[in-house]
């Protein structure tokens, strides 16, 4: 008869993890919360089943192991904590209950219930296994302390993230693509007290126009060919908050309905006749400026008055160019642990050649880079080798640079420095002639008519 006093187990709730073991120390069963730790012990999941409990420590042995203990003395052994040396070196602290399994008077095994924990030395193994875990479970992987920035316009900004997440207004983001808009709004969310609601993110753009309205707002069943009753992003958001990015990608008509739903905080689903209240925060964003969107009838008036009663313009990362050196710090920080090669730091010329590139696709783009560093290092250095050619080759204004010996008249060298203008504002916008021509001050007419003068179509 197999004997297990479940007396004992009445704070069992208090644990994460469950190991079995026979009456060898062999491991039968395991069920860890969560499996990163095997990574702190150097172990993969198959690897786990069939080994002896002291084989994975440097200094745990027969003597002083709880399951061995328990093993030989088959007296149960509560809340013990233990400090123990992985195979990798990495240092683990546990609280563990150990009790034995016995049947027809034979001590056959043990069940031990254990919980990790973390010294101030590993912190960083904290941080690379369980960052934000909690949030997580709000659909959410961003906070506030992600925005990693020296640069005094973003630390403004992240002040209005911390005072308006405290009220219930929309919020309207305009950056260009790779500046940090979703993470801006998870933050807001996460500072909010929304925080235990859905974040429940959408990119209009990413959604066919006749199937947008649905993905919204639900549909009843039979309204239309192949209909079920299903719940759209406005009903999946209640009690939190829904994230509308690329929002000037909407078919004029829906926005509309979409004004309606913000206003009445009201829906109908597609082909139903009740109304359904939600409570939910929007928050939305867009990658070209909004007032040029609603000059050229991309963007309801009423909608951005509506979406923008607070408004948030993120910077490009050219604008933050001391922003550079504190990303790839932190971005290096985020490799090192997670790529089985480590950094130490990047050569002079790299961060040189980081500085005076143009980062069109901003934050993003220098995020990759730094991955596409790591792919290529050799050494525990980056090098101009490691980065993209792209970046390493970038001249910016080169070809112009190269005429400047050639110009004779002032007509030729006011034309000069127009056109070298020109390219460096094109670049900075990636290609996009509307933002360019915003801020060169120029009509969009006449920055078209001076590109084909100088032939930069």
């Amino acid at each position: 008869m197999l004997k297990i006093n479940f007396e004992d187990f009445k704070h069992i709730s208090d644990y994460d993890n469950i190991l079995i073991t026979d009456e060898n120390g062999v491991i039968l069963f395991y069920d860890l919360a969560d499996l990163n730790v095997l990574k702190e012990m150097a172990v993969r999941p198959e690897e786990f089943m069939g080994k002896h409990v002291t084989s994975y420590y440097k200094d745990l042995t027969n003597e002083n192991s709880t399951i061995m203990n328990v093993l030989k003395t088959g007296t149960a052994i509560c809340n013990v904590q233990q400090e123990l040396i992985t195979k990798s070196g990495n240092r683990l602290v546990s609280v563990n209950s150990t009790y034995p399994i016995i049947e027809s008077n034979q001590i056959i095994g043990t069940i031990e219930f254990s919980k990790h924990f973390f010294s101030k030395e590993n912190i960083q193994s904290l941080d690379k296994i369980a960052s934000h875990k909690v949030f997580r479970k709000n659909n959410t992987i961003y906070t506030i302390d992600n925005i990693i920035t020296a640069n005094p316009r973003m630390e403004a900004i992240k002040e209005k993230i911390r005072k308006i997440s405290k009220t219930d207004s929309t919020v309207l983001i305009y950056g260009q693509t790779g500046t940090g808009k979703e993470m801006v709004a998870q933050s807001i969310h996460n500072l909010s007290n929304r925080f235990g609601g859905p974040f429940i993110s959408l990119n209009c753009g990413a959604i066919p126009p006749n199937l947008i309205e649905s993905t919204l707002f639900g549909t009843v069943k039979g309204s239309f060919t192949g209909a079920v009753d299903s719940i759209g992003l406005f009903e999946q958001a209640d009690g939190g908050t829904l994230f509308l990015d690329e929002i000037n990608s909407l078919d004029y008509y829906l926005q509309v309905k979409l004004l309606k739903a913000i206003e009445e905080k009201m829906i109908r689903r597609v082909g139903g006749s009740k109304n359904i209240s939600v409570d939910i925060r929007v928050i939305s964003a867009t990658n070209e400026d909004p007032d040029t969107l609603v000059a050229e009838k991309r963007l309801r008036e009423d909608l951005y008055y509506r979406l923008g009663v607070v408004q948030i313009d993120l910077p490009r990362l050219s604008d933050r160019k001391e922003d550079i050196e504190v990303l790839l710090t932190n971005f290096i920080d985020f490799y090192n642990n997670h790529m089985n090669i480590f950094i130490k730091d990047v050569e002079p010329e790299v961060m040189e050649c980081f500085k005076a590139y143009s980062w069109p696709g901003n934050i993003r783009e220098l995020k990759n880079a730094v991955e596409t560093a790591y792919n290529n290092a050799l050494s525990d250095k980056i090098t101009l080798d490691d980065i993209p050619k792209r970046i390493r080759d970038y001249r910016g204004t080169s070809e112009i640079t190269q005429q400047e010996n050639k110009i004779h008249s002032l007509k030729e060298a006011v034309e000069h420095f127009e056109k070298k203008i020109i390219v460096k504002e094109l670049s900075l916008t990636n290609g996009k002639i509307t933002d360019a021509a915003k801020s060169l001050g120029l009509s969009k007419q006449l920055l078209k008519y001076k590109m084909d003068k100088y032939q930069l179509n």
